[in-house]
């Protein structure tokens, strides 16, 4: 006959051993070899008619009669228990059921909640570590910074619907920066499901836009973060961050939503906690624009099982559309142009991030440099230019200004700072040369930028994102990297040797991918592949047209204008003006000036005045044409690149003289027109049309304007 004689005591008591607490105490925890490997002891506290009984795991390997007394410390309880059995003849099999009836019981009586805490705890101490430290600009290399020290709060607006966007996400930056103080509400990371004034019941689905670098995913980060440190939230009891990078890899893998959960955030499956329904959840979804998976919201099968497998694709058709685990939260964050993968319907508010702001522009590099004059002059320097004004709304490129800035003041000794991207590029192209010679061959700042090694990563990266770019891809797996004929071994070397262009990340079970640090660092190592394999042979990769036999062989000058040339005609073909930047940059590496900073990695120039001046004309030429108001837009930028204000210049003189007179204005003054009134300093608060003229072509011509303004009369 079995004797158990134990302690009775009336309160609930978690298991540290067996998943941090009993009521998700699961069958399969009996026979975990990997717990039993790890703790000897499996201490699982069993209710049986209010008595508590304390089973030993090595019970089965005994023979002989045991006695065991221990002291269980439980928060600031302290439970004595003592566990006499006597019977040599009991097997296995008999012990398991009795356990099982004791399991049954404790899962009857307890609370689920009960349950929560310790998961709770690690799952908030796993997210704290993953997110308080960021690496600016870089994922891996260099010092991590805490989060909560930098952070500036972006500026998040409720953003309308989620239909197509295809512009250039340049050009969205530049219309946000041209809005004067924005009278919408801003948004905080932590309200992000709060509805707004006049809006009734709750958000299930948000969406968040912004252009790449812009903060998304930083601000998820700090949402996590936030939630983790008890700060914000706390009516959350789970949030769970996906990113669509780490989805990817389970392509052609079969889960169910509760397998996923488990397989990213092992402390719930520890705990065997699987009805997520009875918590406050929220589940973050990073980076849609990156994903992969066939999101066929129309004829993907419906799903209300949480527990049944299928595919990823067809998991995040049925979350999303709250087939599955309707009770969730989720915040799908994304770029602009992938926002209508997701139907309207499933989604209850758009907003976006819209970047700094010019004040916290400042507040940025302000931070950023401790030396109040050296923040005043670099702030008052990006002011000048109003491409790069326009750029820092963007967090990421901020940091390549403050990065390129901080270089030069410190070697240049009072020269001249960059004006133009392709300036701000090619400097910041030579700040990583100049590190990696330092670091990994001990060479003196002095030395020599390039090394035939260094030359060669260069033009496979440009290859890399040239290709890429054609494609669309921004995030690059080993598939993409073998189709361009980089091994994945090699790619992890360039992004060891460049660590602030080109970056390795890894997913949960170390699956490699690799990525531009930003799309602007793509498209203009694309434009300088573009423009080096040219110079070095002859070939225009934009017509995909084989290098003459002439041009081969001596390589003329000359032959650079119909590459300029073609350049202009592939971009203002783009319906949607993704080359935009990628032009600009291109444009801007036929300067002589710009050839030379990159001596030793151009080992020839390319271009003369002559060049660059049949160049002017010819955009001139299509400025003239009258192609639409974006475009127009964007060949003025492609002028400033070339250092040519001559048309700016012209409607400037003829504003100020008081003789201006739209009729008297040609389609090239008229876009020169739009350029100025959009590069102004002064926010469009009020733009009165009536001063320039009120037919119908004015107002058709200056449409980009009265967009830009908050009232036009």
């Amino acid at each position: 006959m079995s004797i158990f004689v134990s302690i009775v005591f009336f309160n609930w008591i978690y298991c540290k051993n067996c998943c941090f607490s009993m009521p998700y105490l699961s069958m399969n925890c009996w026979n975990d070899n990997r717990i039993l490997r790890s703790k000897m002891w499996c201490r699982c506290v069993i209710p049986f008619s209010f008595h508590l009984v304390f089973i030993r795991r090595d019970f089965f390997a005994v023979r002989s009669g045991l006695f065991h007394m221990g002291v269980w410390v439980v928060g600031e309880n302290v439970v004595f228990f003592i566990l006499l059995i006597f019977h040599q003849k009991w097997s296995k099999v008999q012990v398991e059921q009795l356990c099982d009836i004791h399991l049954l019981m404790f899962l009857l009586f307890v609370h689920p909640e009960t349950a929560a805490a310790g998961c709770q705890r690690e799952l908030r101490s796993k997210l704290k570590k993953k997110c308080e430290c960021v690496f600016e600009g870089i994922a891996k290399a260099g010092n991590p910074t805490l989060l909560n020290q930098i952070y500036t709060e972006l500026y998040i607006t409720e953003g309308g619907s989620g239909e197509l966007n295809e512009e250039h996400e340049v050009r969205w930056i530049e219309t946000a920066a041209r809005k004067p103080d924005r009278p919408e509400t801003p948004i905080t990371c932590e309200d992000i499901f709060k509805p707004l004034p006049g809006r009734d019941g709750p958000i299930r689905a948000v969406m968040t836009k912004g252009v790449a670098g812009i903060g998304k995913t930083v601000l998820t980060q700090k949402f996590t973060l936030d939630w983790a440190e008890h700060k914000a939230n706390q009516h959350v009891h789970f949030t769970f961050p996906f990113t669509f990078r780490e989805l990817n890899l389970l392509r052609g893998k079969k889960f169910s939503l509760v397998e996923l959960v488990h397989h990213f955030f092992t402390e719930t499956k520890e705990a065997g906690i699987s009805r997520f329904e009875q918590f406050q959840v929220v589940l973050i979804f990073d980076g849609l624009d990156e994903c992969r998976l066939p999101l066929d919201f129309n004829n993907n099968q419906i799903l209300t099982d949480v527990t049944e497998s299928t595919s990823v694709d067809v998991l995040l058709t049925n979350l999303i559309k709250g087939n599955l685990l309707p009770s969730a939260r989720l915040w799908i964050t994304t770029r602009p142009a992938a926002a209508n993968q997701i139907p309207p319907e499933c989604v209850g508010m758009v907003t976006e991030v819209r970047g700094f702001t010019d004040p916290q522009k400042e507040e940025y590099f302000r931070k950023r440099f401790r030396d109040e004059e050296q923040a005043s002059r670099i702030i008052s320097h990006i002011k000048t230019s109003r491409s790069l004004h326009i750029m820092c709304h963007i967090p990421v490129f901020c940091w390549i200004t403050a990065t390129v800035l901080e270089d030069v003041l410190k070697t240049s000794e009072g020269g001249d700072l960059p004006k133009t991207l392709t300036e701000m590029y090619i400097h910041f192209l030579l700040v990583q040369s100049k590190v990696q010679n330092i670091k990994y061959h001990g060479r003196a700042e002095t030395d020599p930028h390039w090394t035939p090694e260094t030359r060669e990563m260069i033009l496979s990266l440009g290859k890399l994102a040239f290709e890429q770019l054609e494609k669309g891809n921004l995030i690059l797996y080993e598939t993409d990297l073998a189709e361009c004929g980089i091994d994945i071994r090699a790619a992890s070397v360039y992004s060891g040797v460049f660590t602030q262009i080109f970056k390795e990340e890894r997913g949960l079970y170390q699956d490699k991918v690799f990525c531009f640090v930003h799309l602007s660092l793509q498209e203009f190592l694309a434009a300088l592949y573009v423009f080096l394999a040219f110079i070095k042979s002859g070939v225009n990769l934009l017509l995909q047209q084989p290098a003459s036999r002439w041009s081969s062989l001596f390589n003329k000058k000359s032959e650079l204008k119909p590459l300029l040339q073609s350049a202009v005609d592939k971009a203002l073909q783009s319906p949607n003006g993704h080359l935009d930047l990628f032009l600009r940059f291109f444009l801007g590496l036929s300067l002589l000036t710009n050839q030379t900073l990159l001596q030793g990695l151009m080992t020839q120039t390319g271009s003369g005045s002559q060049t660059n001046q049949e160049t002017v004309q010819y955009i001139k030429e299509k400025i003239r044409e009258n192609p639409s108001p974006e475009r127009s837009i964007n060949l003025f930028h492609c002028l400033n690149e070339l250092n040519d204000h001559s048309l700016v210049e012209e409607i400037q003189q003829y504003l100020r003289s008081g003789r201006f007179s739209t009729e008297e204005l040609s389609p090239a003054q008229w876009s020169a027109l739009v350029f100025i009134l959009l590069s102004s300093q002064e926010d469009l608060e009020v733009f009165d049309l009536k001063k320039y003229s009120a037919s119908e072509e004015a107002l058709l011509r200056l449409l980009p304007v009265v967009k830009a303004s908050r009232k036009s009369v």
